[in-house]
């Protein structure tokens, strides 16, 4: 399928806001009609084709404009007043990308700095690229990269353009705080200066001249105070009492795997705790773009270093040790295993993603103990967003409304919704030269950009502000919805007190076009859940095992982001009866991957299924059965009453003349679904332009018409058939 293309009018953008970072500025009906959101990649196609990230333009701008900086537009091989295409352009999260520039450049910044400066730009090869940092938009850098670079680079990192030479995989990639972003290999440096930074009792020793900021203190790590409390106390035991230990017949040997999901804060989390203790600290992505020799010459370095008593921390240790390794995997896991054999040696690593890790690094001689960061609940980002802002000048921030409304955030996700915001106010304060202040429609509206990271892989639902009270009539299915789903997640210790376990999972069913989708937007809204949206097929795999880790991860994300709602959509498609298909056990296999998840030995703790289909009769029976799918709740099609308030609620911004009646039209309009009701409004608005092209008012004549058009979808038999599915089982 092709993607939109639009010609558009080059300008160029003279913003300082916007200098050079690789942000195209369009306007909002661009957005729509390329049928992207802001900061989605576009393509760009001029002299040459590039990518930048889409923002919104400001008001005033031209429908046919596209604002670009002086080097993206250097990019496009164009000049201002040219015209270039733009599209819609997959892109992909790098794993490598090589970039080159100046001498004193190669020599003074260290690839870790170097991939922030460069965080959440898209690049293709053959782009010059600033150093300037996005810092627009979710994803982006903060303000300790620019520090770092001003002390490493002085002033003239502002001016400083690279070139990218090489990405992995190819086409426009997006910087990612897990890519490898190095240096040309045999420019200047040769791939970087050494990603090894010594911390030796408060001072810090690295590969640029100045110091980094140092890590937050361990009172500001809110919601891991337990973790905290673990970690320190391995440490002094295994590092500060060694001889405690082997009084009592146990080896001081510490190694620590630290997990947990992207962004929220392990690495941050490990610095803090050890503070006050030597440190030297291996860049996984970093070293594990390198040759292999290069690789083991690095590990093998800090090993030797760290054997002078301290901590070895290996950050983002699935970049360096991947589950797929190479045989140098095996050279660096010993070099590793020598060093924490070493009395006053331990290990830390760290990683996001541990099933995608060796397995080797959980063996007892490395990491024998692990520690799980989890996501911050409601209380937990209430604090944070306190920490984040406390230096910030503000007026009336009503912060549990915002972390009400920010289910599945992480500390990452939380820092740049507040730089979303900040930027909301000071572009409000530069236009009305008055005191920068940050208010809550700031936040409010940063939330309107910003994705958390936790959600990436799942389809998200657009929940907004609905609510169940949104919903039109169907009062015994929201209560059922209600008890079945918000319930346990909102009153756990009732079901506790009264000694029972709480629904697992529901089926809703019902007629196509009646709402299914739009009740779990609205229940997740009521609830403020983290939803993780799954359309059947979306996990169907063609490889052995693929589709079964799928689901896997599926479920672990919902854990992980808890209290959290897991939505199965044209669930029948997913799970139909086993033994029934031809596809090699594909799907019998799925099926089982699904009711372990539902009803294993790992419990399912603040997570609820909801499953959605038309064709309830196609669903493998063990997935409905008590444990599983128990509640089947039946979503009807709408009564008179019901169409009214779907017109009423879809006709909103639809001019209609005085002769239209929408109550009448609902009487009439029996056996349409919600869907129906949605399109024959369109239908009349395209009617009403056919008969006018400047037609101002939709007029009863345009109804009749459309009504001739949009014929009803539901089918009698098939609505009975599904009320009374329930019953006959």
């Amino acid at each position: 399928m092709t993607s939109p293309q639009l010609a558009l009018t080059v300008r160029l953008n003279t913003s300082a806001a916007d200098a050079r970072r690789g942000v195209v500025r369009l306007h909002a009906e661009a957005l729509a009609a390329l049928g992207i959101r802001e900061w989605d990649a576009i393509a760009l196609v001029g002299a040459r084709r590039t990518a930048a990230v889409a923002g919104l333009a400001p008001p005033g701008t031209p429908t046919g404009t596209i604002l670009l900086d002086d080097v993206t537009l250097s990019n496009t091989g164009l000049r201002e007043d040219a015209t270039v295409v733009v599209e819609s352009v997959t892109v992909y999260g790098a794993r490598t990308v090589t970039v080159t520039g100046s001498a004193l450049a190669r020599q003074s910044i260290s690839d870790a700095t170097l991939r922030q400066a460069l965080l959440g730009k898209v690049l293709t090869v053959g782009d010059a690229v600033s150093l300037l940092p996005r810092d627009l938009g979710p994803g982006t850098s903060s303000a300790d990269t620019t520090r770092t670079l001003s002390r490493t680079f002085g002033v003239a990192w502002t001016s400083e353009l690279l070139t990218v030479t090489t990405v992995d995989p190819q086409g426009p990639v997006s910087v990612q705080p897990n890519s490898a972003v190095t240096w040309r290999s045999g420019a200047g440096t040769g791939g970087g200066t050494a990603p090894v930074v010594v911390h030796d009792a408060g001072i810090t020793r690295t590969p640029d001249p100045a110091p980094a900021p140092p890590p937050p203190p361990v009172e500001d790590l809110v919601g891991v105070q337990p973790q905290v409390a673990k970690l320190s106390e391995w440490l002094t035991l295994a590092l500060d009492e060694p001889e405690l230990l082997r009084t009592l017949g146990a080896s001081p040997h510490l190694g620590v795997l630290v997990t947990g999901p992207a962004g929220v804060g392990k690495a941050t989390f490990v610095r803090s705790v050890l503070a006050s203790r030597r440190v030297f600290e291996l860049d996984g992505p970093g070293i594990g773009a390198l040759a292999a020799d290069e690789r083991l010459r690095r590990v093998a370095a800090a090993a030797q270093d760290v054997r002078s008593g301290g901590v070895l921390l290996v950050t983002d240790a699935d970049a360096l040790l991947p589950s797929d390794a190479e045989p140098v995997a095996t050279l660096i896991l010993e070099e590793l295993r020598r060093a924490v054999d070493t009395p006053g040696v331990a290990l830390v690593v760290t990683t996001a993603h541990p099933d995608d890790l060796d397995a080797r690094v959980r063996a007892p001689e490395i990491c024998d103990r692990e520690l799980s960061l989890p996501l911050p609940d409601g209380t937990t980002r209430r604090a944070l967003l306190e920490v984040l802002l406390r230096t910030v000048p503000s007026a009336d921030l009503d912060l549990p409304a915002v972390a009400g409304r920010t289910p599945g955030f992480v500390v990452a996700d939380l820092a740049a919704l507040c730089r979303e915001a900040a930027l909301r106010a000071a572009s409000r304060a530069s236009r009305a030269a008055d005191e920068p202040k940050l208010t809550q429609d700031d936040l409010i509206g940063a939330l309107e950009v910003i994705r958390p990271l936790s959600r990436s892989g799942t389809e998200e639902l657009a929940i907004g502000s609905v609510s169940l009270d949104d919903v039109g009539d169907m009062v015994e299915t929201k209560q059922a919805l209600t008890e079945a789903v918000l319930w346990p997640l909102q009153h756990p210790d009732s079901f506790a007190r009264l000694g029972v376990d709480p629904p697992r999972g529901v089926l809703l069913y019902g007629p196509p076009g009646c709402g299914k989708t739009y009740l779990v937007r609205a229940l997740a809204g009521t609830g403020q859940l983290s939803v993780h949206a799954v359309k059947g097929a979306e996990l169907m795999d063609k490889w052995v095992g693929a589709s079964e880790k799928a689901v896997r991860e599926l479920f672990q994300r919902a854990r992980n982001s808890a209290p959290a709602l897991v939505f199965l959509d044209e669930v029948d498609a997913l799970a139909p009866r086993r033994g029934q298909s031809s596809d090699s056990g594909v799907v019998d296999r799925v099926v089982a991957a699904l009711l372990t998840e539902l009803d294993g030995v790992e419990p399912l703790r603040d997570v609820v299924v909801v499953a959605a289909t038309n064709r309830p009769d196609l669903i493998d029976p063990a997935l409905l059965r008590p444990g599983r799918l128990e509640r089947l709740v039946f979503v009807p099609p709408p009564d008179a009453e019901a169409r009214a308030a779907i017109l009423e609620t879809a006709g909103r911004s639809v001019p209609l003349a005085d002769d239209v009646n929408l109550g009448d039209l609902a009487r009439q309009l029996d056996g349409y679904s919600a869907a129906d009701c949605s399109a024959l409004l369109r239908e009349a608005a395209l009617a009403a332009m056919r008969r006018n092209v400047d037609a101002a008012v939709v007029t009863s004549e345009d109804m009749a018409v459309a009504r001739d058009k949009v014929r009803p979808s539901l089918d009698p038999v098939q609505v009975e058939h599904l009320r009374t599915y329930a019953e006959g089982r």
